[in-house]
């Protein structure tokens, strides 16, 4: 079997990433319910006086809560492709997933409360 290589690689990549993408809105609820998320709160991003740093953090902060939940959820679907079976590790591997989603919120929540919140509040606008 012969490897894509240059430009059609490249668009293969990208024709598996979007896959992905929409594999995760398909089949994970999770991904649907952080995309509701970025669909409210992303707005906000451009409609608040913010200065560009603040606009490019929380713009990160939301696109990571998304990255680690892709993660998570390939993750999640190699686990069970392995076996159905419970398994000490199969286990831990799922929770440290979620555990990374839970971080990449509790960041998402914490640097939209001190730019937005605080910010604001501070800034009295």
């Amino acid at each position: 079997m012969q490897k894509n290589t240059g430009l059609k690689r490249l668009l293969m990549a990208g024709v598996y990433a979007f896959n992905g993408i929409r594999a995760a809105i398909r089949h994970e609820a999770a991904f649907r319910q952080e995309l509701f998320l970025v669909a409210v709160f992303l707005p906000l991003v451009f409609w608040l006086e913010l200065t560009s740093v603040e606009r490019v953090l929380l713009v990160l902060v939301t696109v990571l809560v998304l990255i680690v939940e892709l993660v998570n959820s390939a993750i999640e679907a190699v686990v069970d492709r392995i076996s159905e079976e419970h398994h000490e590790l199969s286990g831990r591997a799922k929770d440290m997933g979620s555990g990374a989603v839970m971080v990449a919120l509790l960041l998402w929540v914490y640097v939209w409360v001190d730019l937005v919140i605080v910010g604001l509040w501070l800034r009295g606008g």
